[in-house]
């Protein structure tokens, strides 16, 4: 399940990516975007989201920033006209938050 977890946190600043680079800006813009919101979403990750963050945020806490971080992703995919993998996306990514705290609590 952990597996999955990460393959899903991977996923999240892939879609990110895409979301930044099919905005509807300038190339410039959408250049900062598709680098920018993944390089963002990593770094709060890294503080208070990730296994050994030294900040680490508590259960449910943790789990309510994770599913905003991940309908986040969603939306994106969403605004730049790609529903479907928008949708797919979100279904999987939330499925995974919830079932790693169940199968795997303290993960």
């Amino acid at each position: 399940m952990l597996t999955v977890r990460f393959l899903v946190e991977l996923a999240t600043l892939a879609a990110l990516a895409v979301a930044g680079a099919s905005a509807s800006a300038a190339l410039g813009w959408r250049i900062a975007l598709a680098i920018g919101a993944p390089v963002v979403l990593g770094v709060v990750w890294g503080l208070v989201m990730a296994p050994h963050a030294r900040r680490r945020l508590p259960d449910p806490a943790r789990l309510i920033v994770e599913i905003v971080l991940f309908l986040l992703a969603a939306a994106a995919l969403g605004l730049v006209g790609d529903v479907v993998a928008a949708s797919v996306y979100g279904v999987i990514a939330l499925g995974a938050a919830v079932l790693t705290r169940v199968l795997t609590p303290g993960a």
